[in-house]
């Protein structure tokens, strides 16, 4: 009795491989009505271990923590000087959901209305918004477009310095407006950053959605347990190889098993597991199950350098009550009132333009850090300097790269290999983006409270010096989406429904499958992908 128990345990109606932004919702929704055996597999460790998954500025020790973090690397390439890109992904219950920068951007309407004119029937954005007002619990917006009840509260950032209100007003002395609400029907303008934050708490999938689904006794979560291949039969898949505490396991799944490993780490699943291109898999000495020349490529993400300003007055920058007295005076509003700087993510700003004359939306984002970050002795840290800064690059960018396995073995991270700027697209509205953020930081109020331009500095002034610095100190601001992209051309890895093409009992849900990028940060549409897929499962039971 006890070995056939053993047994049961081991067979479950579905498998999610991975709790992210996409994972951990596909885990909980389909465990829902109780009718279901779902195990939901993790590769990292429960997030309640970890006080910073909790604190919103926790987020900069995160992204350097291996205990919560996968800490890849790209591959060097001349695209970016040949350097290798730092790329953080959330090895955590939760996923990334635990580790980002907690900023909330759906994206643009015509983002997904593109999706659909590419053959994803079912995501436009009409299709798509009932998701995210399942997801969405916000107060501010129109209750046509914004979610009311959904498991993750969202907040919009307050203003802890005088940054802000020079902000706005130097923004619509430039001819950009303030939105109060760029997550509804138009996103263009100057705001501050909405945040999957509440009460000065992070909002991730972990909280929100797998810690009330644990009672649950038909969901299983299994943390530490790092898959190692798909069990297929032919071309069906029917579960997991995985291991946990060094031992190795298997797991069965009845129904389905989706594979929401991110962006990094779901190609990666599928090339060891014998899917993917012929010769990538032939080099590792791995058998081909199916050919599917799209795993892997379409890699994208957003690119583009970090501006520096220095700043004159005090009550500026955060780096003036981020030291000190003041600095612990801010300990104790957190602790006290869950407000301050701690309760908020790294960009509380957004300014989204319009590059050039002729678009019909923003094709551009800064993004709005008021103060320096630094490096210091390998941990993030806000800059003594007193200073503002932000990212500047295109939304949509063109340039693509690739994610392929190293070896056979699954505990190698495999090779991330970004193009960026390869566009001539990319290059050219990053340099526009630029530009744009310089006039807007020379322009009073802001102007007058700008001392300096600390980087690129004054002497980085044509399009090929800009193009130049790009290459050589840009950065991924860490949304890489694509590598298992949904469609019916010849590259594509899913159709609409997310089903793997040529293979049953198989489905991808995560950044992965995104055809192109959105307009903005990626963990709201990863979110989305996540409640879509469970939906479109119980759909067709």
């Amino acid at each position: 009795m006890a070995a056939l128990e053993d047994e049961m345990q081991k067979t479950f109606d579905y498998i999610v491989i991975g709790s992210g932004s996409a994972g951990g919702i596909v885990a909980a929704r389909l465990s829902e009505d109780g009718k279901h055996r779902v195990l939901c597999l993790e590769a990292g460790t429960k997030d309640e271990k970890y006080f910073w998954t909790k604190v919103p500025v926790g987020t900069a020790i995160l992204y350097d923590d291996p205990k919560a973090n996968w800490c890849y690397w790209s591959e060097p390439n001349d695209a970016y000087g040949g350097r290798q890109i730092y790329v953080p992904r959330g090895r955590i219950l939760g996923g990334s959901s635990s580790i980002n920068g907690m900023v909330w951007v759906r994206g643009q309407k015509q983002d997904f209305d593109h999706w659909a004119q590419l053959g994803c029937k079912g995501w436009s954005y009409d299709d798509v918004l009932p998701m995210f007002k399942k997801i969405e619990n916000f107060t501010g917006g129109q209750d046509e477009v914004r979610g009311r009840g959904g498991p993750i509260r969202i907040t919009e950032a307050s203003k802890v310095t005088k940054f802000t209100d020079l902000l706005f007003e130097s923004a619509e002395a430039i001819g950009i407006r303030k939105n109060p609400d760029y997550n509804g029907e138009n996103q263009e303008g100057v705001a501050l950053a909405q945040g999957s934050i509440h009460k000065g708490r992070r909002q991730s999938t972990a909280n929100c959605y797998l810690a009330p689904a644990r009672k649950r006794p038909n969901l299983t979560i299994h943390t530490g347990g790092e898959a190692s291949s798909l069990i297929m039969d032919g071309k069906r898949c029917v579960g997991v190889r995985y291991k946990m505490n060094g031992q190795e396991h298997e797991a069965i799944a009845a129904r389905e098993v989706i594979v929401s490993c991110g962006t990094i780490n779901s190609p990666k699943l599928l090339e060891l597991s014998g899917i993917g291109q012929p010769g990538v898999l032939r080099q590792h000495g791995i058998n081909l199950v199916h050919e599917l020349p799209g795993v892997g490529e379409n890699l994208r993400d957003h690119f583009g350098p970090l501006l520096k300003f220095a700043v004159n007055v005090d009550g500026v920058s955060i780096s003036d009550i981020s030291r000190g007295w003041k600095y612990i005076r801010e300990g104790l509003r957190y602790i006290l009132f869950r407000k301050g700087f701690i309760a908020q993510s790294m960009g509380t700003g957004r300014v989204f333009f319009r590059s050039r004359e002729g678009l019909e939306s923003p094709d551009a984002m800064l993004s709005i850090i008021p103060y320096i970050p630094m490096l210091d002795e390998g941990k993030r840290k806000i800059s003594p300097v007193r200073g503002v800064s932000m990212f500047a690059h295109t939304q949509r960018t063109e340039s693509t790269g690739s994610i392929h396995i190293k070896s056979d073995r699954p505990e190698d991270e495999p090779a991330i290999n970004y193009n960026f700027l390869d566009a001539e697209y990319d290059r050219e509205t990053n340099i526009r983006a630029v530009r744009k953020a310089r006039e807007l930081m020379s322009t009073p109020p802001l102007g007058d409270v700008i001392s300096a331009e600390l980087e690129p500095g004054p002497d980085v002034q044509t399009d090929d010096e800009i193009l130049d610095y790009m290459r050589n100190y840009g950065q991924t601001t860490y949304h890489p989406t694509g590598t298992c992209k949904m469609g019916r051309d010849p590259m594509a890895v899913v159709d609409e429904k997310l089903r793997v093409h040529g293979i049953q009992s198989l489905r991808v849900a995560d950044a992965s499958i995104m055809p192109t990028m959105t307009s903005g940060n990626t963990n709201a549409p990863s979110m989305m992908i996540g409640e879509k897929c469970a939906e479109m499962i119980l759909s067709e039971l």
